[in-house]
């Protein structure tokens, strides 16, 4: 707005002003003037903004709150023309105009126009005269609001930064009151302060434990120094670790077995410092009996095996886990080998229940941890203490499982290397549950070696009852080859050829029927997995396994158990019948899994084949050995044109399997694309291949062979129906037709 000292006089003929102002007790000039179609000074009014309208009124009027409106009076046209200075005159309201305004303001700060001729007529006032007092009285309480506003902001701030200022100093001057280090909150970010806790917190356990340990052993934790080495992220297939190891915790388990295992209870808050001091214990001897030779360790005669002398055993070990049980005996072997594998990543595979018994699924029928004391420190395994208890399996049902109840303890030694050990603790109460196995300090060290190999020293030590054990297998169990250190080391080092073949990404793409796309060989390698797993641990002698003998066929006894699938995607529903039985063949162990692996000699035993041509559609390498692969199979003659044949096989000096399954096109080809192969529906069939005890060697080319020979055939697709005798009957036939042509080649070959 343009102020009125800045502007001509603008006063008419009959005397009165033609201006304008801004103060509520302004008189104002006649409004013929905007008839007459000029500019009025009052328009501006409204269309000006409210801090023009506030600057008008203190540059020209008296404060709104005198109460008054400065109004000076103009002289006539010709005075306008010729403006010369004249003494202006002031008119203002009366104390009852402002009084009524005031009172009509607090009621209503913007009234209408009828409002506004009421109460002109009232106060004798002209309208304009009315609007433009409420105009400058709403532009005076915005002000005084606002000034108002402005000082309360202004103490808060102040308010504000004093706190500031003295919580600067507070926390300059503080120190934390777990590690008693400066905070410097301010200068660090959210994940390290985080990580400072945790790392308070887990000095804190590190201290009760040593505590513990000293009290017991006589010999703080504290005298290995603890070494950091950051776990990687569990990331998928970082070297195949994660991604295959997706069964369940209870690893081999089949069909809800398990009730058993769940059954332990866990540790009660007595028995932890006792089982703190027996894993101490426990991993200073495993770390002796690992790294010490002679005379602790002798070879065997025939220089083929290294045999624990235990009498210096005893003198070295006066301690032990406690008193042998009647009619056991001990069994303690030691392997050594150079697997491709890095150490962070075998650690995480022997401390994660889940990895570990699929890693080792043709050992570990079933596991669970029952308890975790300790989850290691700084980010990693270091100081791990878990209660487990796990089921440990020879692949037939003429070898009893041998189930045990044990702490696992991993801990990083000086010199970089990791170790984890395993001791039972059956005997920590007063009257411990019948085992077969009593589990002596047994595991392995594991040391770090360039370009991601890691070297393993495998411990194995039990006391075991072998009463059970059916003739066929005495010498391999006796041996200490069946449960033994070369058997852990063998499949380890046999597994860790399978991940790294599924991390490959340099496939050669010449091969007739090499799968090259990474994600359908990763799908591939995991359905077959499954079906691995799914094999071994329904073909063993598990507590929770009720086989049923099927006597006066003249032949090898067969046992067949019954199981019922529901709600399980990765098996067709309804009752699943599975037969196996085992058998001695003259012929070495190698020899017998080049038979039944070669898809040109399957019709010499595959009586579902109906003697036709077994093609080879596709197949993923997975090991060093030609024979370590996964096979996709087409049979020529075979009456389900719609189905193929998912094939693995393995095979390490200590044991070999061929394992087998029908799958149909549709869902091989959805497999092949990458999809996820976990709902495709398996009943996998095949052989296990063990050595006789009598000629073992590094070439599994010496001696006969143990042959298991196993099926699981659906015989009925309702989960309810009552398994026929005729359906027994059948697949009796079928597994004795199978040994029968498998003797009758193979004699043949040896002949």
């Amino acid at each position: 707005m343009i102020p009125a000292r800045n502007m001509p006089s603008m006063i008419g003929s009959n005397g009165n002003i033609n201006g304008f102002a801004s103060s509520s007790g302004l008189t104002l000039g006649q409004p013929n003037m905007m008839e007459a179609g000029h500019l009025h000074p009052l328009d501006m009014a409204t269309n000006t903004s409210e801090s023009d309208i506030a600057r008008f009124r203190d540059d020209d009027f008296d404060s709104a709150t005198k109460s008054g409106s400065d109004n000076p009076e103009g002289g006539s046209g010709d005075d306008q023309e010729n403006p010369r200075p004249k003494k202006k005159r002031y008119h203002r309201h009366t104390q009852h105009q402002i009084q009524e305004m005031e009172a009509f303001f607090k009621e209503c700060p913007h009234p209408d126009d009828k409002q506004r001729k009421e109460l002109s007529r009232e106060l004798g006032l002209e309208p304009l005269q009315v609007k433009f007092w409420f105009q400058n009285k709403r532009t005076q309480m915005k002000t005084q609001h606002e000034r108002h506003e402005n000082t309360q902001l202004r103490n808060e701030n102040e308010k504000l930064r004093a706190d500031n200022m003295r919580y600067r100093e507070a926390l300059g001057n503080a120190s934390c009151p777990n590690c008693g280090g400066p905070t410097a909150l301010g200068e660090m970010s959210f994940d390290e302060h985080h990580l400072r806790l945790e790392n308070a917190r887990l000095r804190e356990e590190i201290d009760r434990i040593s505590a513990i340990a000293a009290k017991y052993v006589g010999k703080p934790l504290g005298n290995y120094p603890l070494m950091s080495s950051p776990v990687p992220s569990r990331g998928p297939l970082d070297l195949g670790v994660g991604s295959f190891g997706g069964q369940p915790g209870m690893g081999g388990e089949m069909y809800g077995a398990g009730d058993l295992l769940r059954s332990i209870s866990a540790p009660s808050e007595a028995d932890k410092p006792m089982i703190i001091e027996l894993a101490v214990a426990a991993m200073e001897e495993l770390v002796r009996m690992a790294q010490v030779g002679e005379p602790l360790w002798m070879t065997s005669l025939d220089g083929s095996a290294t045999v624990l002398n235990e009498d210096e055993y005893i003198r070295t070990f006066p301690r032990g886990v406690g008193p042998k049980q009647n009619g056991f005996k001990t069994e303690a072997s030691r392997e050594s080998a150079v697997v491709i594998m890095n150490h962070i990543n075998l650690v995480e595979i022997l401390m994660d229940v889940n990895q570990w018994s699929t890693v080792f699924s043709g050992i570990v029928s079933r596991a669970l941890t029952l308890e975790v004391l300790s989850t290691g420190v700084a980010g990693n395994y270091n100081g791990a203490l878990q209660v487990m208890t796990a089921e440990f399996q020879v692949p037939s049902p003429l070898v009893p499982t041998r189930e045990s109840y044990y702490v696992r303890y991993c801990k990083q030694h000086a010199d970089g290397t990791w170790a984890v050990v395993d001791v039972s603790l059956d005997n920590l109460r007063p009257n411990p549950a019948p085992r077969s196995c009593q589990r002596m300090p047994s595991g392995c060290l594991i040391q770090e070696m360039p370009n991601g190999y890691s070297k393993v020293t495998w411990v194995e030590h039990a006391e075991v009852d072998e009463r059970g054990v059916h003739n066929l297998y005495k010498q391999l169990v006796s041996s200490g080859h069946a449960f033994g250190a070369k058997r852990w080391v063998a499949t380890l080092d046999r597994q860790c050829e399978r991940l790294a073949s599924a991390m490959a990404s340099n496939i050669p793409t010449g091969d007739v029927g090499v799968i090259t796309n990474q994600e359908g060989r990763r799908s591939m390698l995991k359905l077959a997995e499954r079906m691995v797993i799914s094999f071994c641990a329904g073909v063993s002698a598990s507590t929770t396994h009720t086989w049923t003998t099927l006597s006066g066929t003249g032949a090898d006894d067969v046992r067949v158990m019954t199981r019922k699938s529901v709600d399980d995607p990765g098996r067709p529903p309804g009752i699943v019948l599975s037969a196996a039985t085992s058998f001695w063949l003259p012929v070495s162990p190698k020899r017998v899994f080049e038979f039944l692996r070669d898809e040109n000699s399957r019709s010499e035993w595959d009586i579902l084949s109906n003697g036709g041509i077994v093609q080879e559609m596709a197949h993923i390498a997975n090991g060093r050995d030609t024979g370590n692969c996964v096979s996709l199979l087409r049979s020529a003659n075979s009456s389900q044109s719609n189905m193929l044949i998912l094939q693995e096989s393995s095979s390490d000096p200590t044991a070999s399997f061929v394992i087998y399954a029908p799958v149909d096109i549709v869902s091989m080809n959805v497999v092949l694309n990458g999809s996820d192969p976990d709902y495709v529906a398996l009943l996998p069939s095949g052989f296990a291949i063990l050595p006789d005890g009598a000629g073992i060697g590094d070439s599994g080319s010496g001696g006969g062979s143990l042959l298991t020979v196993a099926f699981q055939i659906l015989v009925d697709s309702v989960p309810t129906a009552k398994l026929s005798l005729g359906s027994v009957a059948t697949v009796n036939n079928l597994i004795a037709c199978t040994v029968e042509r498998i003797k009758a080649a193979l004699s043949c070959d040896n002949a």
